[in-house]
Parts: structure tokens; sequence; C-alpha cells
């Protein structure tokens, strides 16, 4: 076989294995002919003519996402670094703009994120920020859509994953927040102190209507005893007045008696009118006189008693001596 003819087999094997490629699930395949736009494959086997036609690019057609940190000015002067993740897919139907009008779909979207997020932030404060990041996400999604649809992309979601304040401003905003803490911890123990002490005094006040009424009880009950007391002195021939003299005896010498069952008491009981008190200092002076005649008394007597004894030892020595003698 001549070589020529070889050379001829091999290239048209080489040729046809060519004509022949396949293309991945959710993914598209520009195909051009003599460097014109032919045709859009989609997945499976597909057939190009060799030579003339050529694969000349290769459409994801899957969600990405595109992660975007911006840092921008809030309203009150605090910057803030905002991550800003934006999902998006090429529309099927339009794959050829997204292939042929938009270069760097990356860097678009980016411009555009960059674009709203520094016109929406710097009319909010930082509280702002972060409960209204929702409506950010929003304003952003709603711009990406409005540009990017004329070039094939569709904008499936965007969300503001984090919000990155200076970290001073955060060790400020974590003091007033602890401060805040404190502040609400000491007005519940300020509350629940007056709670405690208007309990305290409500029940010293039930205690004291309570022991008030115990009293009270005490005397009507000590009264309606005397009462029937001086009723019975009466059937035995006991006046009134002689009744009431008696029960004030019994009283008087009951009360002595439960004092002097305590031996750890230390009361004096003492009379305290005026005529009860110059009997008492009459008494005591009575009894300090009387003492003191006691007294001298014994000192006499002692002294007599040495006198004698004296004498007795003297007479009974010289009757001893003449005997003796």
């Amino acid at each position: 076989m001549p070589i020529f003819l070889i050379v001829v087999i091999v290239l048209g094997l080489f040729v046809l294995l060519s004509s022949f490629f396949t293309v991945k699930q959710q993914t598209a395949v520009i195909v051009e002919r003599f460097g014109r736009f032919n045709s859009i494959r989609n997945s499976g086997l597909q057939l190009k003519i060799p030579i003339f036609d050529r694969i000349a690019g290769r459409v994801n057609l899957r969600i990405q996402q595109l992660d975007v940190i911006i840092e921008t000015k809030t309203k009150d002067n605090v910057f803030v670094k905002l991550k800003v993740s934006v999902q998006f897919k090429v529309i099927q139907e339009k794959v050829y703009e997204a292939f042929y009008k938009l270069e760097y779909p990356h860097d678009q979207i980016t411009s555009y994120v960059f674009d709203v997020v520094r016109a929406e932030v710097p009319k909010l404060k930082l509280d702002d920020v972060f409960e209204r990041k929702d409506d950010i996400a929003i304003a952003v999604k709603r711009e990406l859509n409005e540009a990017m649809s004329t070039y094939g992309y569709d904008i499936i979601n965007t969300l503001i994953t984090d919000i990155d304040p200076d970290i001073q401003v955060k060790n400020a905003m974590n003091r007033i927040n602890a401060a805040d803490r404190e502040k609400t911890a000491a007005e519940y123990e300020a509350e629940a102190g007056r709670i405690r002490i208007v309990a305290k005094a409500k029940a010293e006040a039930e205690s004291k209507r309570l022991q008030g009424q115990g009293i009270a009880d005490q005397r009507r009950e000590i009264a309606r005893g005397l009462v029937e007391s001086v009723d019975v002195l009466n059937r035995v021939g006991i006046n009134s007045q002689e009744a009431s003299a008696l029960i004030v005896v019994t009283q008087h010498y009951d009360t002595l008696q439960a004092i002097g069952a305590d031996t750890n008491s230390n009361l004096i009981l003492l009379p305290n009118s005026p005529q009860a008190g110059s009997e008492m200092l009459n008494n005591m002076v009575a009894s300090f006189t009387a003492s003191n005649q006691v007294g001298e008394a014994m000192k006499k007597a002692n002294s007599t008693k040495r006198k004698d004894s004296g004498k007795k030892d003297i007479f009974g020595g010289t009757e001893e001596d003449d005997s003796k003698e």
C-alpha cells in the first residue's frame, strides 16, 4: 500500500472523528463557521463540519455565585464592609447574548453591586443597615435584573451575608449594649427590692393587726373571767368591792410567783406613786439606821467579851502561882 494512501486514510479518520463532539448537561456550546455564529448546541452528541465549523466557546447554564466585598460609609459617618453574594445564571434562551454581548460578566455584576450599595447605604445609619439589609439586597437585585437581563443573565437572588464595621465601632456598640443591659438589670433589682419592702411592710402590718386583735381578745377574755369571778364571790356573800380587791391581790401574787419562777430574771418591782416613793425612802432610812444600831451593838458586845476573857486569864494565873508556893 502506498504511503500516500495511508496518509489519506489517517487524515480521513482524523477528520471524521473531529466531526463529532459531546456537550455536558447544563452546558451550551457556540459553534461558528468561518468565524461567524452558526448555531447553539445543547447537551448530548453533536456533529459539526470539520475545518469549516469550530467550537467558539462553552456557556455554563448552572446557577453561579459571585461574592463582592464593598467598603462604604453610613449616614452617621461609620465605615463598614459589606459582603454581597449574587446568585445568577445564563438564560437558556439568551445564550447568544450572554456569549457575544458581555465579555466579563463578573466584572459587570461587581460594578453594579458597588454602584447600588454605595447609593443605598449612605442613606442609612449603622443600626438601620443591620435592620434593613434585606431592603439593600432587594435594591441590588432589582438594579442587576434590569441591567443584566439585556445580556442574557438572570439574577436569582442577592444576599448580604456579612456586615463588618470598624473594630472600634464594634467595641463601642458592645459597651453600649452592656451598659443598657446593666441599666435594665439595675431597674429589675430596684423593682425587686421595692416589692420585698412592700411585702415586708404588709407582713408587719398584718402581724401588728393580728397582735392587736390577740391583745383585744386576751383583754376581753380577762374581763369576762373577772366578771365570772365577781359573780362567784357575790354568791358566797362577798360584795363587789371586796371581790375586786381580792382578785387584784390574787393577780399581784400570781405575777410575783411567775417572776420568781424564772431563775434568769433580773426584774425589781418598785412602787411608782409619789406617796409610795416617800414611804420607800423612809423605810430605807429606817433600815439604814437600824442596821447601824445593830452594828454598834454588836461591836460593843464583842469588846465586852474580849475584856472579860482577859480578866479571867489574869486571875487564873495568880491562883495557880499561890498554890505552887
